[in-house]
């Protein structure tokens, strides 16, 4: 029988410890590392399936919290109260409306991927274009001295986008997880207390 290259240690362990994705082990290090998520927290998940993201962050916001989980398809598994499901794609919702829908939020996270087809420039181009909206949604939902968390993919652009958050928020901090696969080219940004400008 052939190995699925995929079954990494992450993978095992995320099953042993009933996990709905190896992903969460990313969240995880870096709400560790940078305090992200707290008690009765209102985290709003965008690309949320397969929903380790979701799950992780409910257990941690606890019952007085809420999440609220956008993608084009649902999470299985994810039946909690506080956990409300949205089903579109983030690239073309409305931003204002989402704002009126559900509220100012604490966190802000994006762990968004395209539909790669092994072009590097036209993957990059289209992670880029997500990371672009999921910014643009947190600086419309997020409260004073709120978290963005955003994958993005290492290069040029990933370098601007970083300058142009970085006017949003306290410091904007990069780290690659040490869940995040050999080879891959991915990295997270971390918006720390994001600064509500007047119009």
């Amino acid at each position: 029988m052939t190995q699925n290259r995929w079954d990494d240690a992450y993978t095992r362990q995320a099953r042993k410890e009933k996990w709905l994705a190896r992903s969460v082990y990313k969240l995880q290090e870096i709400d560790r590392k940078y305090k992200l998520i707290r008690k009765g927290d209102r985290l709003l998940d965008l690309g949320c399936y397969p929903g380790s993201w979701s799950q992780y962050g409910i257990r941690k916001i606890g019952p007085q919290g809420e999440l609220v989980g956008v993608d084009l398809a649902l999470p299985e598994g994810l039946v909690y109260p506080n956990f409300r499901f949205i089903q579109g794609d983030v690239l073309t919702i409305r931003t204002e409306w989402l704002a009126r829908e559900i509220g100012p939020r604490n966190l802000v996270m994006s762990d968004l991927a395209p539909q790669t087809t092994g072009i590097r420039l036209t993957d990059v181009s289209r992670s880029m274009l997500l990371s672009k909206k999921a910014a643009e949604i947190a600086r419309a939902l997020l409260k004073e001295k709120g978290y963005f968390v955003c994958k993005v993919f290492e290069g040029e652009d990933m370098v601007f986008f970083r300058s142009d958050i970085s006017k949003d928020f306290r410091q904007v901090r990069a780290i690659r997880p040490k869940a995040t696969r050999k080879g891959s080219k991915e990295i997270y940004l971390v918006g720390l207390e994001f600064v509500k400008r007047g119009i």
